[in-house]
């Protein structure tokens, strides 16, 4: 098992960049061959020196050989090597669909002692599984590649989102729970160790740039599946703070803050909700506005989204 650099190019822009993958020979009848097992990307993190302690790492791993004295390749490439071990374990485990439903052997049975298994990298899947599928209930996923969001914005979306619901926290909380404690990689079959935390920061990005698009979509779905009326019965504003200046943001404005950081540049956040506790719109205003000159703006453009959520259902 060995790291192999080829250099490659892009087939739209012609672009010619360097690849690596994890290749292995196998020796087919008198002929020698090279099998890739994974592909490692354009932005490979070890250094080449260090390949050879990787593979031979990986191959313990494996094998399942303990390390003595904690190996000699250190902190990242024993990290390295967990990880690239968990992708081809996963990968070897998967049994395509066709294969398995032509299938006619009988079912083995066999008794395992449970103070015998180790565990290896779990991972939770509990919350992530029942996340996907009331997002497969919307559509979700359909309407972000309606919007043109490419497999890798896609994928970051639903890390974020996914783990807003499973372990609330900022970006670098996210990350570390999808990379440490979540298996919503491995339902997606999706590596999130190799995104970088500024993909997820931009995954928040694209959220909001198509926000009233993907909130009239998935208000009028909800509507459908549940029945739920047109009625308004909730407006509230809050805010939030900026550490810095926040000079570049225009809506970042000085006022009445409701977590006494009045000293801080504000950011309002408003919030609709029908009878039922759905959100039916969400809106961003500056810093310094209250209820009382926002509700009308809020409610005209309201009027504009349901009487177009009501065309969009009467279509369906």
């Amino acid at each position: 098992m060995y790291i192999r650099r080829t250099q490659t190019r892009n087939t739209a822009t012609g672009e010619r960049y360097f690849t690596h993958r994890l290749v292995r020979s196998e020796r087919v009848g008198g002929k020698v061959r090279q099998v890739t097992l994974l592909n490692l990307g354009r932005h490979f993190p070890v250094a080449q020196a260090h390949w050879p302690t990787l593979c031979m790492r990986l191959e313990e791993i494996l094998s399942g050989q303990e390390v003595l004295l904690g190996g000699a390749g250190g902190l990242l490439i024993e990290r390295e090597a967990q990880r690239l071990a968990a992708l081809l374990l996963a990968r070897q485990g998967a049994v395509p669909e066709a294969t398995a439903s032509r299938s006619t052997a009988p079912v083995e049975v066999h008794s395992i002692v449970l103070d015998s298994l180790k565990l290896s990298r779990p991972r939770t899947v509990g919350v992530e599984a029942v996340g996907l599928w009331a997002m497969a209930q919307v559509d979700f996923v359909e309407q972000l590649e309606a919007l043109g969001l490419t497999g890798p914005q896609r994928a970051a979306v639903l890390g974020v989102i996914l783990g807003r619901m499973a372990a609330p926290g900022s970006e670098l909380a996210t990350q570390r729970w999808l990379c440490q404690r979540s298996g919503l990689g491995e339902l997606l079959d999706v590596d999130f160790e190799a995104m970088s935390l500024m993909q997820l920061y931009r995954a928040a990005d694209v959220l909001m740039r198509h926000r009233e698009t993907l909130e009239g979509a998935l208000f009028t779905r909800l509507t459908g599946l549940f029945g739920l009326d047109w009625s308004v019965t909730l407006y509230d504003l809050t805010n939030t703070y900026f550490e810095g200046e926040a000079a570049a943001n225009p809506k970042a404005q000085h006022g009445h803050s409701k977590e006494q950081r009045s000293d801080c540049p504000l950011l309002t956040l408003g919030l609709v909700l029908d009878g039922s506790g759905f959100v039916r719109r969400s809106e961003v205003f500056d810093g310094n506005v209250v209820e009382g000159t926002t509700l009308a703006g809020m409610l005209q453009r309201l009027r504009v989204c349901i009487t177009d959520q009501k065309l969009a259902a009467l279509q369906i």
